[in-house]
């Protein structure tokens, strides 16, 4: 059963999904302007075998989205208190977009707090925008049916239309208080960060990079940098997926990271 929880980190209060009752975890932290519900495809495939948790970051979704600046830094501190509140201990981790950076930023710093450590599209290295990522903001700002269903499908790439639900969750959020400054905050914390790239070399856990081959936000050009700078990082890349391929193909996502959490 897929259970909603809230609990208090560093003073504010974070909602996450939790299902599975396995004793190895697995932690999906979703990307810029998404929350839990973006993995609702491959959470019932993981549970199968994993104690699957997956939080709305804090300033997403439904959790606290207090007055700050939302930096890579801001973010990474969170995961780590958020493991500590949860008592998790070397979870396995799959980042996506932004998460990815987010996780990414952690485990240079904690490699030796996560068992295993899944990028998917990550964000940190390209710095210059997107017609998709602006698209996207343009939806977060101006939140309604025609933006967001516009900005859905130019990040999924494929042409094919995007489920109702996606967009209608997406709207609600943004609509909740301060979701809008949380989102600008995050971006202007984004680009006025340094590259991640001269981290990276400091990720000491086994590694997997996932890509969707046509992903128009972020380009997988971009994954040479995290390949050739994370030690023995391996790159699987899911043919005719955008910027989501967990919720394009969540069958074959899933298989690429179960294969990659069973290897010794």
């Amino acid at each position: 059963m897929l259970q909603e929880n809230f609990i208090k980190v560093g003073g504010n209060t974070i909602r996450y999904l939790e299902s599975g009752d396995s004793e190895k975890t697995l932690v999906l932290i979703h990307g810029l302007g998404a929350s839990a519900e973006r993995w609702s495809g491959v959470i019932p495939i993981f549970a199968k075998n994993y104690h699957v948790i997956v939080p709305d970051l804090i300033g997403f979704g439904y959790s606290d989205k207090p007055l700050v600046d939302y930096t890579p830094n801001f973010f990474s501190d969170f995961i780590s208190d958020f493991f500590e509140t949860l008592h998790l201990i070397r979870p396995n981790v799959v980042g996506s977009s932004l998460g990815g950076q987010i996780i990414a930023e952690y485990a240079s710093i904690n490699s030796s707090n996560i068992e295993k450590l899944i990028l998917v599209s990550p964000a940190g290295v390209m710095k210059q925008s997107t017609p998709a990522l602006d698209a996207y903001i343009m939806a977060a700002l101006y939140p309604n049916e025609q933006s967001a269903k516009n900005a859905f499908e130019l990040m999924e790439g494929s042409g094919k239309s995007v489920n109702d639900e996606i967009v209608k969750d997406f709207i609600e959020r943004m609509h909740l208080p301060n979701a809008k400054l949380a989102f600008m905050s995050t971006i202007l914390g984004l680009k006025n960060s340094g590259s991640i790239a001269p981290r990276l070399a400091s990720i000491c856990s086994p590694s997997l990079l996932i890509w969707g081959s046509i992903d128009p936000v972020i380009p997988i050009q971009y994954a040479e940098q995290f390949v050739s700078s994370i030690k023995g990082c391996r790159f699987y890349t899911m043919d005719g997926c955008g910027h989501t391929p967990y919720v394009q193909k969540p069958n074959v996502f899933a298989s690429a990271v179960l294969k990659f959490l069973s290897e010794k």
